[in-house]
């Protein structure tokens, strides 16, 4: 399970969009666009660049090395069907016969309730 998510999380590419006013951080988010100062609306009309988006891409790994059944040496191979006919083979096995010792005890028959008699009671 480890290496699955190992694969897993070396394939995975993000980006981290990040939005400045000056050079104050203002919105720094990850998958999603970051929110914007509300200053871009008065840049229109001055034509002056205060705030500015940075956006930095985190790639994971693109190529991964798929090998098939006839590619592997003959060890190997004869290793995989000899493994894989184990554990098949293992996996329908049946649970062992239980013995049970009291199976056939039929136990005496009372006469008096002795508890009652000695007045012991379980509580």
């Amino acid at each position: 399970m480890i290496l699955a998510f190992l694969v897993l999380f070396s394939t995975v590419s993000f980006t981290i969009e990040k939005h400045y006013c000056g050079d104050t951080l203002i919105d720094a988010s990850v998958f999603s666009e970051s929110k914007k100062c509300g200053m871009e609306s008065m840049e229109m009309l001055e034509k002056k660049t205060c705030c500015k988006d940075e956006v930095d891409v985190v790639k994971g790994q693109d190529e991964l090395k798929f090998s098939s059944f006839e590619e592997l040496d003959f060890s190997q191979q004869q290793f995989i069907v000899v493994y894989t006919s184990y554990i098949y083979n293992n996996l329908f096995e049946g649970l062992p016969q239980q013995i049970i010792p009291h199976k056939d005890y039929a136990p005496p028959n009372l006469v008096d309730d002795i508890q009652l008699l000695d007045a012991v009671f379980i509580i």
